[in-house]
């Protein structure tokens, strides 16, 4: 049994002393290795075991709880409000319940440095629009997991990169790996498949400022 395997274990027997302790004891606490190599595949198990029909929903929304509590114990959000810090926030569309991607790469941000808000799962796009008015974030990230908020993330994406501000708009999910979103994005967005993208994209942003101000 992979590592992964076992943790999905433990996220559907609902231990959750027993999955925090068995990531603690994991030799790499790298964040990127530790979403990469377990909590993302773990979650995917889990996934296929439900769309197969081998647990219930009431077993996946355990496990989504646990899990969500270990990433909450694990990496909790930087208390520094720096002024300098760029901004970026984080949602999941209206009617999009599986959160738990989003709120890993919005823990990714946190560890570079950027300030970070996340909004959790089925944020309705009037609110996103308000909250980003108001905070004016450099970066939006979005995710859709289900095939018919496809024409929603579309109205999302036109919408937020019309901000004044001209936010960034990134793009994941489950369906990025599964279908061709450029026709939702329309150019006005950038689709992240994995979280390894994320890390690049990060990079190359962090990159580029530097070499604006040299």
């Amino acid at each position: 049994m992979s590592e992964a395997e076992k943790l999905a274990r433990l996220f559907l027997e609902g231990n959750h002393a027993e999955a925090l302790r068995f990531i603690k004891q994991q030799p790499d606490q790298n964040r990127m290795v530790l979403f990469r190599d377990l909590f993302t595949p773990a979650m995917y198990m889990i996934g296929d075991l439900w769309e197969n029909n081998e647990i219930s929903v009431a077993d996946e929304h355990l496990a989504t709880g646990v899990c969500d509590f270990v990433l909450s114990r694990l990496f909790q959000v930087s208390a520094d409000e720096s002024t300098h810090k760029k901004k970026a926030m984080f949602l999941c569309l209206q009617g999009e319940q599986h959160y738990l991607g989003i709120k890993m790469i919005n823990s990714l941000f946190d560890e570079k440095g950027w300030e970070t808000k996340y909004y959790g799962a089925s944020l309705p796009l009037e609110y996103a629009l308000k909250s980003a008015l108001q905070w004016k974030p450099e970066v939006i990230g979005l995710s859709v997991s289900i095939v018919y908020n496809l024409p929603v993330l579309k109205n999302y994406v036109r919408a937020l990169a019309a901000l004044p501000n001209k936010p960034d708009i990134l793009v994941g999910g489950r369906l990025t790996e599964k279908y061709d979103l450029e026709p939702y994005v329309n150019k006005q967005g950038i689709i992240i498949k994995n979280l390894k993208q994320v890390e690049k994209w990060l990079d190359e942003y962090t990159e580029e400022r530097i070499n604006a101000y040299k």
